[in-house]
């Protein structure tokens, strides 16, 4: 697994948790795991229930993310003689995809935005946190739909099926560790969210220009010399 993949799967997790439409949503989401209420300047809840839930939670939407990732690189693999094509194709798309959240495209189709509505249980519980999180994965990727395809179209490049679910476990970590730590966070006071919003769309910005690198690299064939590159500084990776 290259590690230039590696940095951009977990780059793109992160930006993908500070996206406009999951961030500013972060104390819904503690309500909706542990039964949490605002008080005052911060949220209150017990910070064990509220770390272990969270665990379950991103084990939950990082199980379907994982399974996303073996399908596309399954599929890679039955398009194997045409890798070559698939990959000029796929760094295409992610240009274009990074180009649309830079805000250079303005391309409807891909503005689509289409959220389930999942009916939470009054008995929260750890399980219920795994089956939000399943929920979530399924129910919110059009929410961060741009990444997680580019992320996707990586995994369908990748030679192995394990290569591909481990690189969307690095994206779910990626998404999974800023929750936790402003999670943790908000519990104390929620000027902390206050702050970040102001940066959300810089954020996407440079989220979108990381996904043109990104793409660029993988249509010019360039991704794999990148990576030896790389691992001449960091040989501890391979």
């Amino acid at each position: 697994m290259e590690s230039v993949s590696i940095f951009f799967a977990f780059t793109a997790g992160i930006l993908s948790f500070l996206s406009p439409c999951i961030f500013p949503l972060l104390p819904a989401y503690i309500a909706n795991l542990t039964g949490a209420h605002v008080q005052g300047n911060k949220v209150e809840v017990s910070k064990q229930i509220l770390i272990l839930r969270s665990l379950y939670f991103i084990l939950g939407f990082s199980l379907i993310f994982m399974v996303m990732g073996a399908s596309a690189s399954v599929l890679g693999q039955l398009l194997s003689e045409y890798r070559d094509v698939l990959e000029k194709v796929s760094g295409f798309l992610i240009i274009v995809f990074g180009l649309q959240m830079a805000r250079i495209l303005n391309l409807d189709f891909l503005s689509f935005d289409k959220r389930w509505q999942v009916k939470h249980p009054e008995n929260k519980s750890n399980w219920s946190s795994f089956v939000l999180g399943l929920a979530f994965g399924t129910g919110w990727t059009p929410c961060v739909g741009l990444a997680l395809s580019s992320i996707l179209l990586l995994a369908g490049s990748t030679e192995t099926m394990y290569s591909g679910i481990f690189l969307l476990m690095i994206y779910s970590v990626g998404l999974g560790v800023p929750f936790l730590i402003l999670s943790w966070a908000i519990t104390y006071s929620l000027n902390v969210m206050k702050k970040m919003n102001r940066l959300l769309p810089r954020l996407s910005l440079i989220n979108g220009w990381i996904l043109v690198g990104m793409g660029l690299l993988l249509f010019t064939g360039q991704l794999q010399k990148m990576s030896a590159w790389l691992a001449t500084f960091t040989p501890f990776i391979y």
